[in-house]
């Protein structure tokens, strides 16, 4: 069973806000050979969610409000280590992240800005495309929206 951490940022030990960090620019700047400004802003208003073992952050991801990114909630910065891939760890982490969203903003809709190679993956947790694709740092993104509904 995974044991999930899940604050605000400023909950967070500076350890775990370094190796939340660590994680993001290993798969994001790193691994994507993409050059873009990570740390955003976004990170004070949200909450952040991960699962970590050996010291190292294993899967992560951030619930930002309504009007920080997009006018929906959102989950973004949404990261498995390479050596957790394949795993099924991503998959529990979406899981989590939409119960975890569920409780915070009960019957609201959720909007992501995703890597369009990973449409089907969140398309698996009732996403839909909602845009055109369009170039975000290099990789092609689109808008993906799962409705909302009754709580």
């Amino acid at each position: 069973m995974t044991a999930w951490r899940f604050a605000r940022l400023d909950g967070l030990s500076a350890r775990e806000v370094h190796d939340i960090l660590r994680a993001r620019a290993a798969v994001f700047v790193v691994e994507q050979a993409c050059a873009f400004q990570d740390v955003d802003g976004a990170d004070p208003e949200s909450w952040h969610l991960f699962a970590a073992a050996g010291g190292e952050v294993r899967a992560y991801c951030r619930l930002v409000p309504a009007g920080v990114k997009f006018a929906e909630p959102s989950i973004g910065r949404v990261v498995t280590a390479r050596g957790a891939r394949g795993t099924g760890l991503g998959r529990a982490l979406m899981r989590e992240a939409l119960a975890r969203a569920q409780a915070l903003w009960p019957g609201q809709a959720i909007r992501i800005g995703a890597q369009l190679h990973l449409e089907r993956f969140y398309g698996e947790f009732g996403f839909a495309r909602a845009s055109e694709p369009y170039d975000e740092d290099g990789i092609p993104h689109i808008e993906m929206l799962r409705p909302g509904g009754p709580a």
